[in-house]
């Protein structure tokens, strides 16, 4: 096995050329299968967290539309406990007239439990002022705040369709990064949103995030049977269905554009490996005459495939782990971040670099196959 390596070696450095050309062409195929994939899917987390990364992934809400419900405490407290939930929330929604002196706007008035309003991450969405803290406290969308003309620390009135009217102080404005959400959302506690809309300990719905976005269907069809009676659980998925069949188009592509990389990859290794055979058939025939047996022939190859695979596989990774990096620094959009979010998933640049090796191992069995049955007798007496 020693002497195969050692000549697999002296095979390959006699041609250096041909050699470093077959480590660079490998090399390409698993960069661009590296930079492909990850691409891909970091283009495929920004649009879920871009679309569903501040809304709920798991709805429950009343069969009857617009309708509000009493929470069942202890169902709420299984869903707090439950480790595939990340977040589990309440809201309390209604219609209302935000009212100045000047003007009136129609706005929707939206109570939020902490973790609701950690769903919709509205505290990093302010652009001014704080969340708010009592009944008499909300934070504004700023197109209601431009609208209304408001500030932080201005007051306001929000009258409901039942002619309810209180007075509310602005401490937040939030760019909510949808423009009908801007305009119209006025959003408070609970208890506020209660006791304005008139429902008090009803709510509008619950609201739950979970750890992975794509087990939410499977998640809500488990949940089902113990939601209570005259409530419907709605999951992201179900709402989403153009959406997913856009990422689920996008995760086909990336896997056809690898396999077909790997595939290249492979029939490089095995074309240029079987013309090695043919030129170096007379040195084999002369090692086999000398007493080298066929195992030890092939594994001449099998060695030549391993050694390619990787040193191709550590170049490889080092570029695509360069195009990426490039990537992240030179496409970037006004506001400084990199247009499309990459995350370095190091298992993926390994298992790619692996996967060169593998498929140079796999390559190397077509000239083995060929070199095992070369007769010494016929090689040397045709030249």
């Amino acid at each position: 096995m020693k002497l195969s390596f050692q000549i697999a070696k002296r095979f390959l450095s006699y041609n250096k050329g041909q050699t470093i050309l077959i480590i660079l062409g490998i090399a390409l195929g698993i960069s661009v299968q590296i930079f492909i994939g990850l691409l891909i899917s970091g283009l495929q987390s920004s649009l879920v967290d871009k679309t569903i990364g501040s809304s709920a992934h798991i709805t429950v809400s009343s069969e009857i539309r617009g309708e509000s419900f009493a929470l069942d405490q202890a169902w709420f407290a299984t869903l707090q406990n439950d480790s595939r939930l990340t977040k589990v929330g309440i809201s309390v929604s209604g219609p209302a007239f935000g009212v100045t002196n000047d003007q009136s706007q129609s706005v929707l008035i939206r109570g939020l439990s902490q973790d609701s309003l950690d769903i919709a991450k509205i505290e990093t969405k302010l652009t001014s002022g704080n969340l708010a803290s009592t009944s008499s406290e909300v934070v504004i969308g700023k197109g209601l705040a431009e609208e209304l003309k408001l500030t932080v620390g201005d007051k306001f009135s929000l009258q409901t369709p039942a002619m309810k009217t209180v007075e509310v102080t602005v401490v937040g404005i939030a760019d909510l990064k949808v423009a009908a959400i801007n305009d119209s959302w006025v959003i408070g506690t609970t208890t506020f949103a209660q006791e304005l809309v008139g429902i008090d300990g009803l709510i509008s719905s619950v609201e739950m995030q979970v750890k992975d976005v794509f087990k939410a269907d499977t998640i809500a069809l488990e949940l089902a049977p113990a939601v209570p009676s005259g409530l419907k659980i709605v999951d992201w998925k179900a709402q989403n269905a153009e959406l997913l069949s856009g990422l689920n188009g996008q995760s086909i592509s990336t896997y056809m554009i690898q396999v077909f990389v790997l595939i290249s990859v492979v029939l490089g290794i095995a074309s240029t490996l079987a013309i090695t055979v043919l030129q170096k058939s007379r040195q084999i025939g002369i090692l086999k005459a000398m007493g080298i047996n066929d195992s030890n022939a092939s594994l001449i190859f099998i060695f030549q495939g391993l050694i390619l695979g990787f040193f191709g596989g550590l170049l490889g990774m080092a570029l695509g782990y360069g195009l990426l990096q490039s990537f992240t620094t030179f496409a970037k959009g006004a506001d400084g971040n990199p247009i499309i979010p990459i995350k370095f998933d190091i298992p993926f640049i390994l298992a790619s670099g692996s996967i060169a090796v593998f498929s140079s191992l796999f390559a190397s069995f077509i000239p083995a196959r060929k070199s095992k049955k070369l007769s010494p007798i016929e090689v040397i007496r045709n030249g």
